[in-house]
């Protein structure tokens, strides 16, 4: 028998340490830390109200949504589509079309509940709106000249997907009209002067997140006709467009005549979050050097073939049977959702009436639809007054300094919030209200009163 070899010591771990500025240097931006410093503070602090998340309203969920959408667009590729037993599972169960397999639903949507017509091979269904936005961004910047336009307040998570293509974003001024349209000519003409190229300006034209704005029809025909002038594209951003508090107002897509317009799309907001299904409506057309001629949506393809390959088929399929449900409408499905809405906005506004009276320094929006309200006051608004805002008065809401690029911090950004109502019940908007009064009441009482801020 051989002897028994004694076996060396383990030697200590040697780590690997990587240097923050070895990374890309989007990591280190607020952009991209903002979404996950929210939530680490909601985690922490499970049982303050919450006016900080713009998720949809969940009561209206039943588990059983889930597997009878799911029949009924399986049934669909049987009947509709002719498709036997085989080609129904490998539809379902295998990796699928880069553009989607529900983009000819998607098309039958925009036509039916926003009169935008257009072919479905220029749909591309994505993971959330937000890889639509990476992949036009994307697609978008060709080099280092190249700069994107967005009325500020923006979104955060264009800003981050900017950040993450190297793409600089440009402020806009929104002003009443939702979008300052002097500043914006004059924002790229200096960005021209610059030897800078603006390849597109991003807006959101119904009840903007964060500033619940909208644009009115006008205003919407002027930024068009700036577009076609100034030789630019606009990304239309839509995910609220459908939960209105009173008359319609046609999308910029709707109104293009001159396919200037890439519209972004979502089901989060109407259909279902956790499916995570988005798309973008890319018609344009790209001129390749030999002279052949494709969609942008195509080209936008080839770049989520190397992203995320392919939209999960089973959410794309949930999503379609709760289309092909309601006729490919989407108006009355989401009507209880739209009354909710309606009615939280009025008792927030309402409940800020009554708490804050007239001749004092709050003052705050009142939009037309949407989910949020903004709440300007007379003292500084960051992230250490949220965290105690949580703490010590169990309510949370989200600083408006996170939707404001540096280079164009807005006057009201470092002392304004951003108050949600989509999620919450209406005892919860006011227990929520009573508890953030409490705070601003305590807070004033801090803040030294200067006739040169406010009345």
């Amino acid at each position: 028998m051989a002897p028994v070899t004694e076996l060396p010591p383990p030697r200590p771990p040697v780590w690997t340490d990587l240097r923050a500025e070895d990374l890309h240097p989007s990591l280190e931006d607020p952009a991209l830390t903002s979404m996950n410093l929210l939530n680490e503070v909601a985690n922490h602090y499970p049982d303050a109200v919450s006016f900080a998340a713009g998720r949809p309203y969940e009561e209206f969920w039943r588990l059983d949504d889930v597997p009878r959408h799911l029949a009924r667009f399986s049934e669909h590729l049987r009947t509709d589509l002719g498709y036997g037993e085989e080609r129904v599972r490998r539809t379902l169960f295998q990796y699928g079309r880069t553009k989607g397999i529900v983009h000819d639903l998607v098309a039958a949507n925009l036509e039916l509940d926003e009169g935008i017509s257009v072919d479905p091979e220029s749909v591309v269904v994505t993971v959330g709106c937000q890889e639509a936005m990476v992949l036009v961004l994307r697609a978008l910047r060709s080099g280092p000249r190249d700069v994107l336009l967005a009325v500020s307040p923006t979104y955060v998570g264009l800003t981050g997907a900017a950040r993450l293509v190297d793409m600089p974003v440009l402020p806009v001024a929104s002003g009443e009209a939702g979008v300052d349209l002097d500043d914006l000519l004059a924002r790229i003409q200096g960005a021209r002067s610059a030897g800078l190229r603006p390849r597109a300006c991003y807006v959101m034209p119904d009840f903007a997140n964060p500033s619940g704005v909208s644009m009115s029809e006008k205003t919407r025909r002027a930024l068009l006709l700036l577009a076609r002038e100034e030789d630019f594209l606009l990304l239309e951003d839509n995910p609220y467009g459908l939960f209105h508090g009173g008359e319609r107002v046609p999308t910029c897509k709707a109104l293009d005549e001159h396919r200037r317009v890439v519209y972004l799309g979502s089901f989060a907001k109407t259909v279902l979050p956790g499916a995570r299904v988005g798309y973008v409506v890319a018609d344009q057309t790209v001129t390749a050097g030999d002279g052949t001629v494709r969609l942008l949506a195509d080209e936008l393809s080839k770049i989520k073939s190397m992203l995320t390959v392919n939209t999960s088929a089973l959410a794309q399929a949930v999503v379609g049977g709760a289309l092909l449900e309601h006729g490919c409408s989407l108006l009355r499905a989401t009507q209880p959702a739209r009354a909710v809405y309606t009615a939280n906005r009025a008792r927030l506004v309402e409940g800020l009436a009554a708490r804050f009276g007239t001749g004092s320094p709050v003052g705050w929006n009142v939009p037309g639809g949407g989910f949020f309200v903004v709440v300007t006051v007379p003292f500084p608004v960051d992230d250490a007054l949220l965290t105690r805002s949580a703490r010590d008065y169990g309510v949370l809401w989200t600083p408006m300094h996170h939707f404001y690029d540096t280079a164009g911090q807005g006057r009201d950004g470092p002392r304004s919030l951003r108050l949600s109502c989509s999620a919450l019940t209406p005892e919860q908007v006011d227990t929520g209200l009573d508890r953030l009064a409490r705070l601003i009441t305590d807070e004033l009482a801090r803040t030294p009163r200067r006739a040169d801020r406010f009345p």
